[in-house]
């Protein structure tokens, strides 16, 4: 039976250090940033995923934005070479952790540059933004190591926020979501829905048609539920002001065998 687990990583203290690019930088409160990621952890956990935490990194104040480390299909884990060379460090421990969980690897080689904020899966197919983080070398060594397991890689454009699944995600039945101003090209998916928030954009499948999504997006929650899906709030104001959302608050990974 294929279990449900998800990798999280504590913030840093030092998360008002982080990096933003394309909103205005704002005060963060990092007790409250570490309140809030437990609820998120806490939340996952109540909806049936089973957490491992990746060793926390003090010194790196984007840390705690674990999915930029790898991208995992079919039980290989392509280790990711972040765009920001800052971010560099984030990767060894994630590395050693998904190594202790049996997962095949692969790694990013330079000059290739990749965040796996910048892929969005929806079944086999494989979106990948090409934009600030994310360059064609990294495009071509992603498809290099997940074609030949089957999957199909497209790449869309990416230039108006930091990251693609800053921009769009999917629902359950594959229908990929998204804010109109901050999405370059609605047309590159085969269905796709607006909704009425930015942070409406961004939701995790927790299974059963629940969907973790952000407390700051209300009336994107209220489309959803009319849809039929049971939208999970959570607050992550505190990582909103660094431009994460709460897919990249952990790496979800689905097609664990055990």
């Amino acid at each position: 039976m294929a279990s449900r687990k998800a990798l999280v990583r504590r913030p840093s203290p030092r998360l008002a250090d982080g990096l933003v690019t394309h909103i205005d930088r704002k005060p963060v409160d990092p007790e409250l940033a570490l309140r809030q990621w437990e609820d998120y952890v806490a939340a996952l956990r109540a909806h049936g995923w089973q957490t491992v935490e990746v060793p926390p990194l003090d010194d790196c104040p984007d840390g705690v934005f674990i999915e930029d480390t790898m991208v995992v299909h079919r039980n290989v884990a392509l280790i990711a070479r972040p765009g920001a060379g800052s971010r560099r460090p984030e990767t060894a421990a994630a590395e050693e952790t998904v190594t202790a969980l049996g997962l095949s690897l692969n790694r990013i080689r330079e000059p290739g540059t990749l965040d796996g904020g910048d892929i969005l899966k929806i079944g086999d197919t494989l979106y990948v933004g090409r934009g600030g983080r994310t360059n064609g070398e990294g495009v071509r060594q992603l498809r290099a190591v997940f074609e030949p397991l089957g999957a199909r890689v497209v790449a869309v454009p990416v230039s108006r926020v930091l990251h693609l699944k800053s921009a769009v995600t999917a629902l359950p039945d594959g229908t990929v979501i998204g804010y109109p101003p901050l999405v370059d090209d609605p047309a590159a998916f085969p269905r796709f829905l607006p909704v009425p928030e930015e942070s409406g954009a961004h939701v995790v499948l927790l299974g059963g048609g629940r969907l973790l999504m952000a407390k700051s997006a209300p009336r994107s929650a209220e489309l959803f539920a009319d849809l039929g899906y049971q939208p999970v709030p959570v607050d992550i104001s505190e990582f909103e002001k660094r431009e994460g959302c709460v897919t990249c608050l952990s790496v979800r990974l689905r097609e664990l065998y055990g």
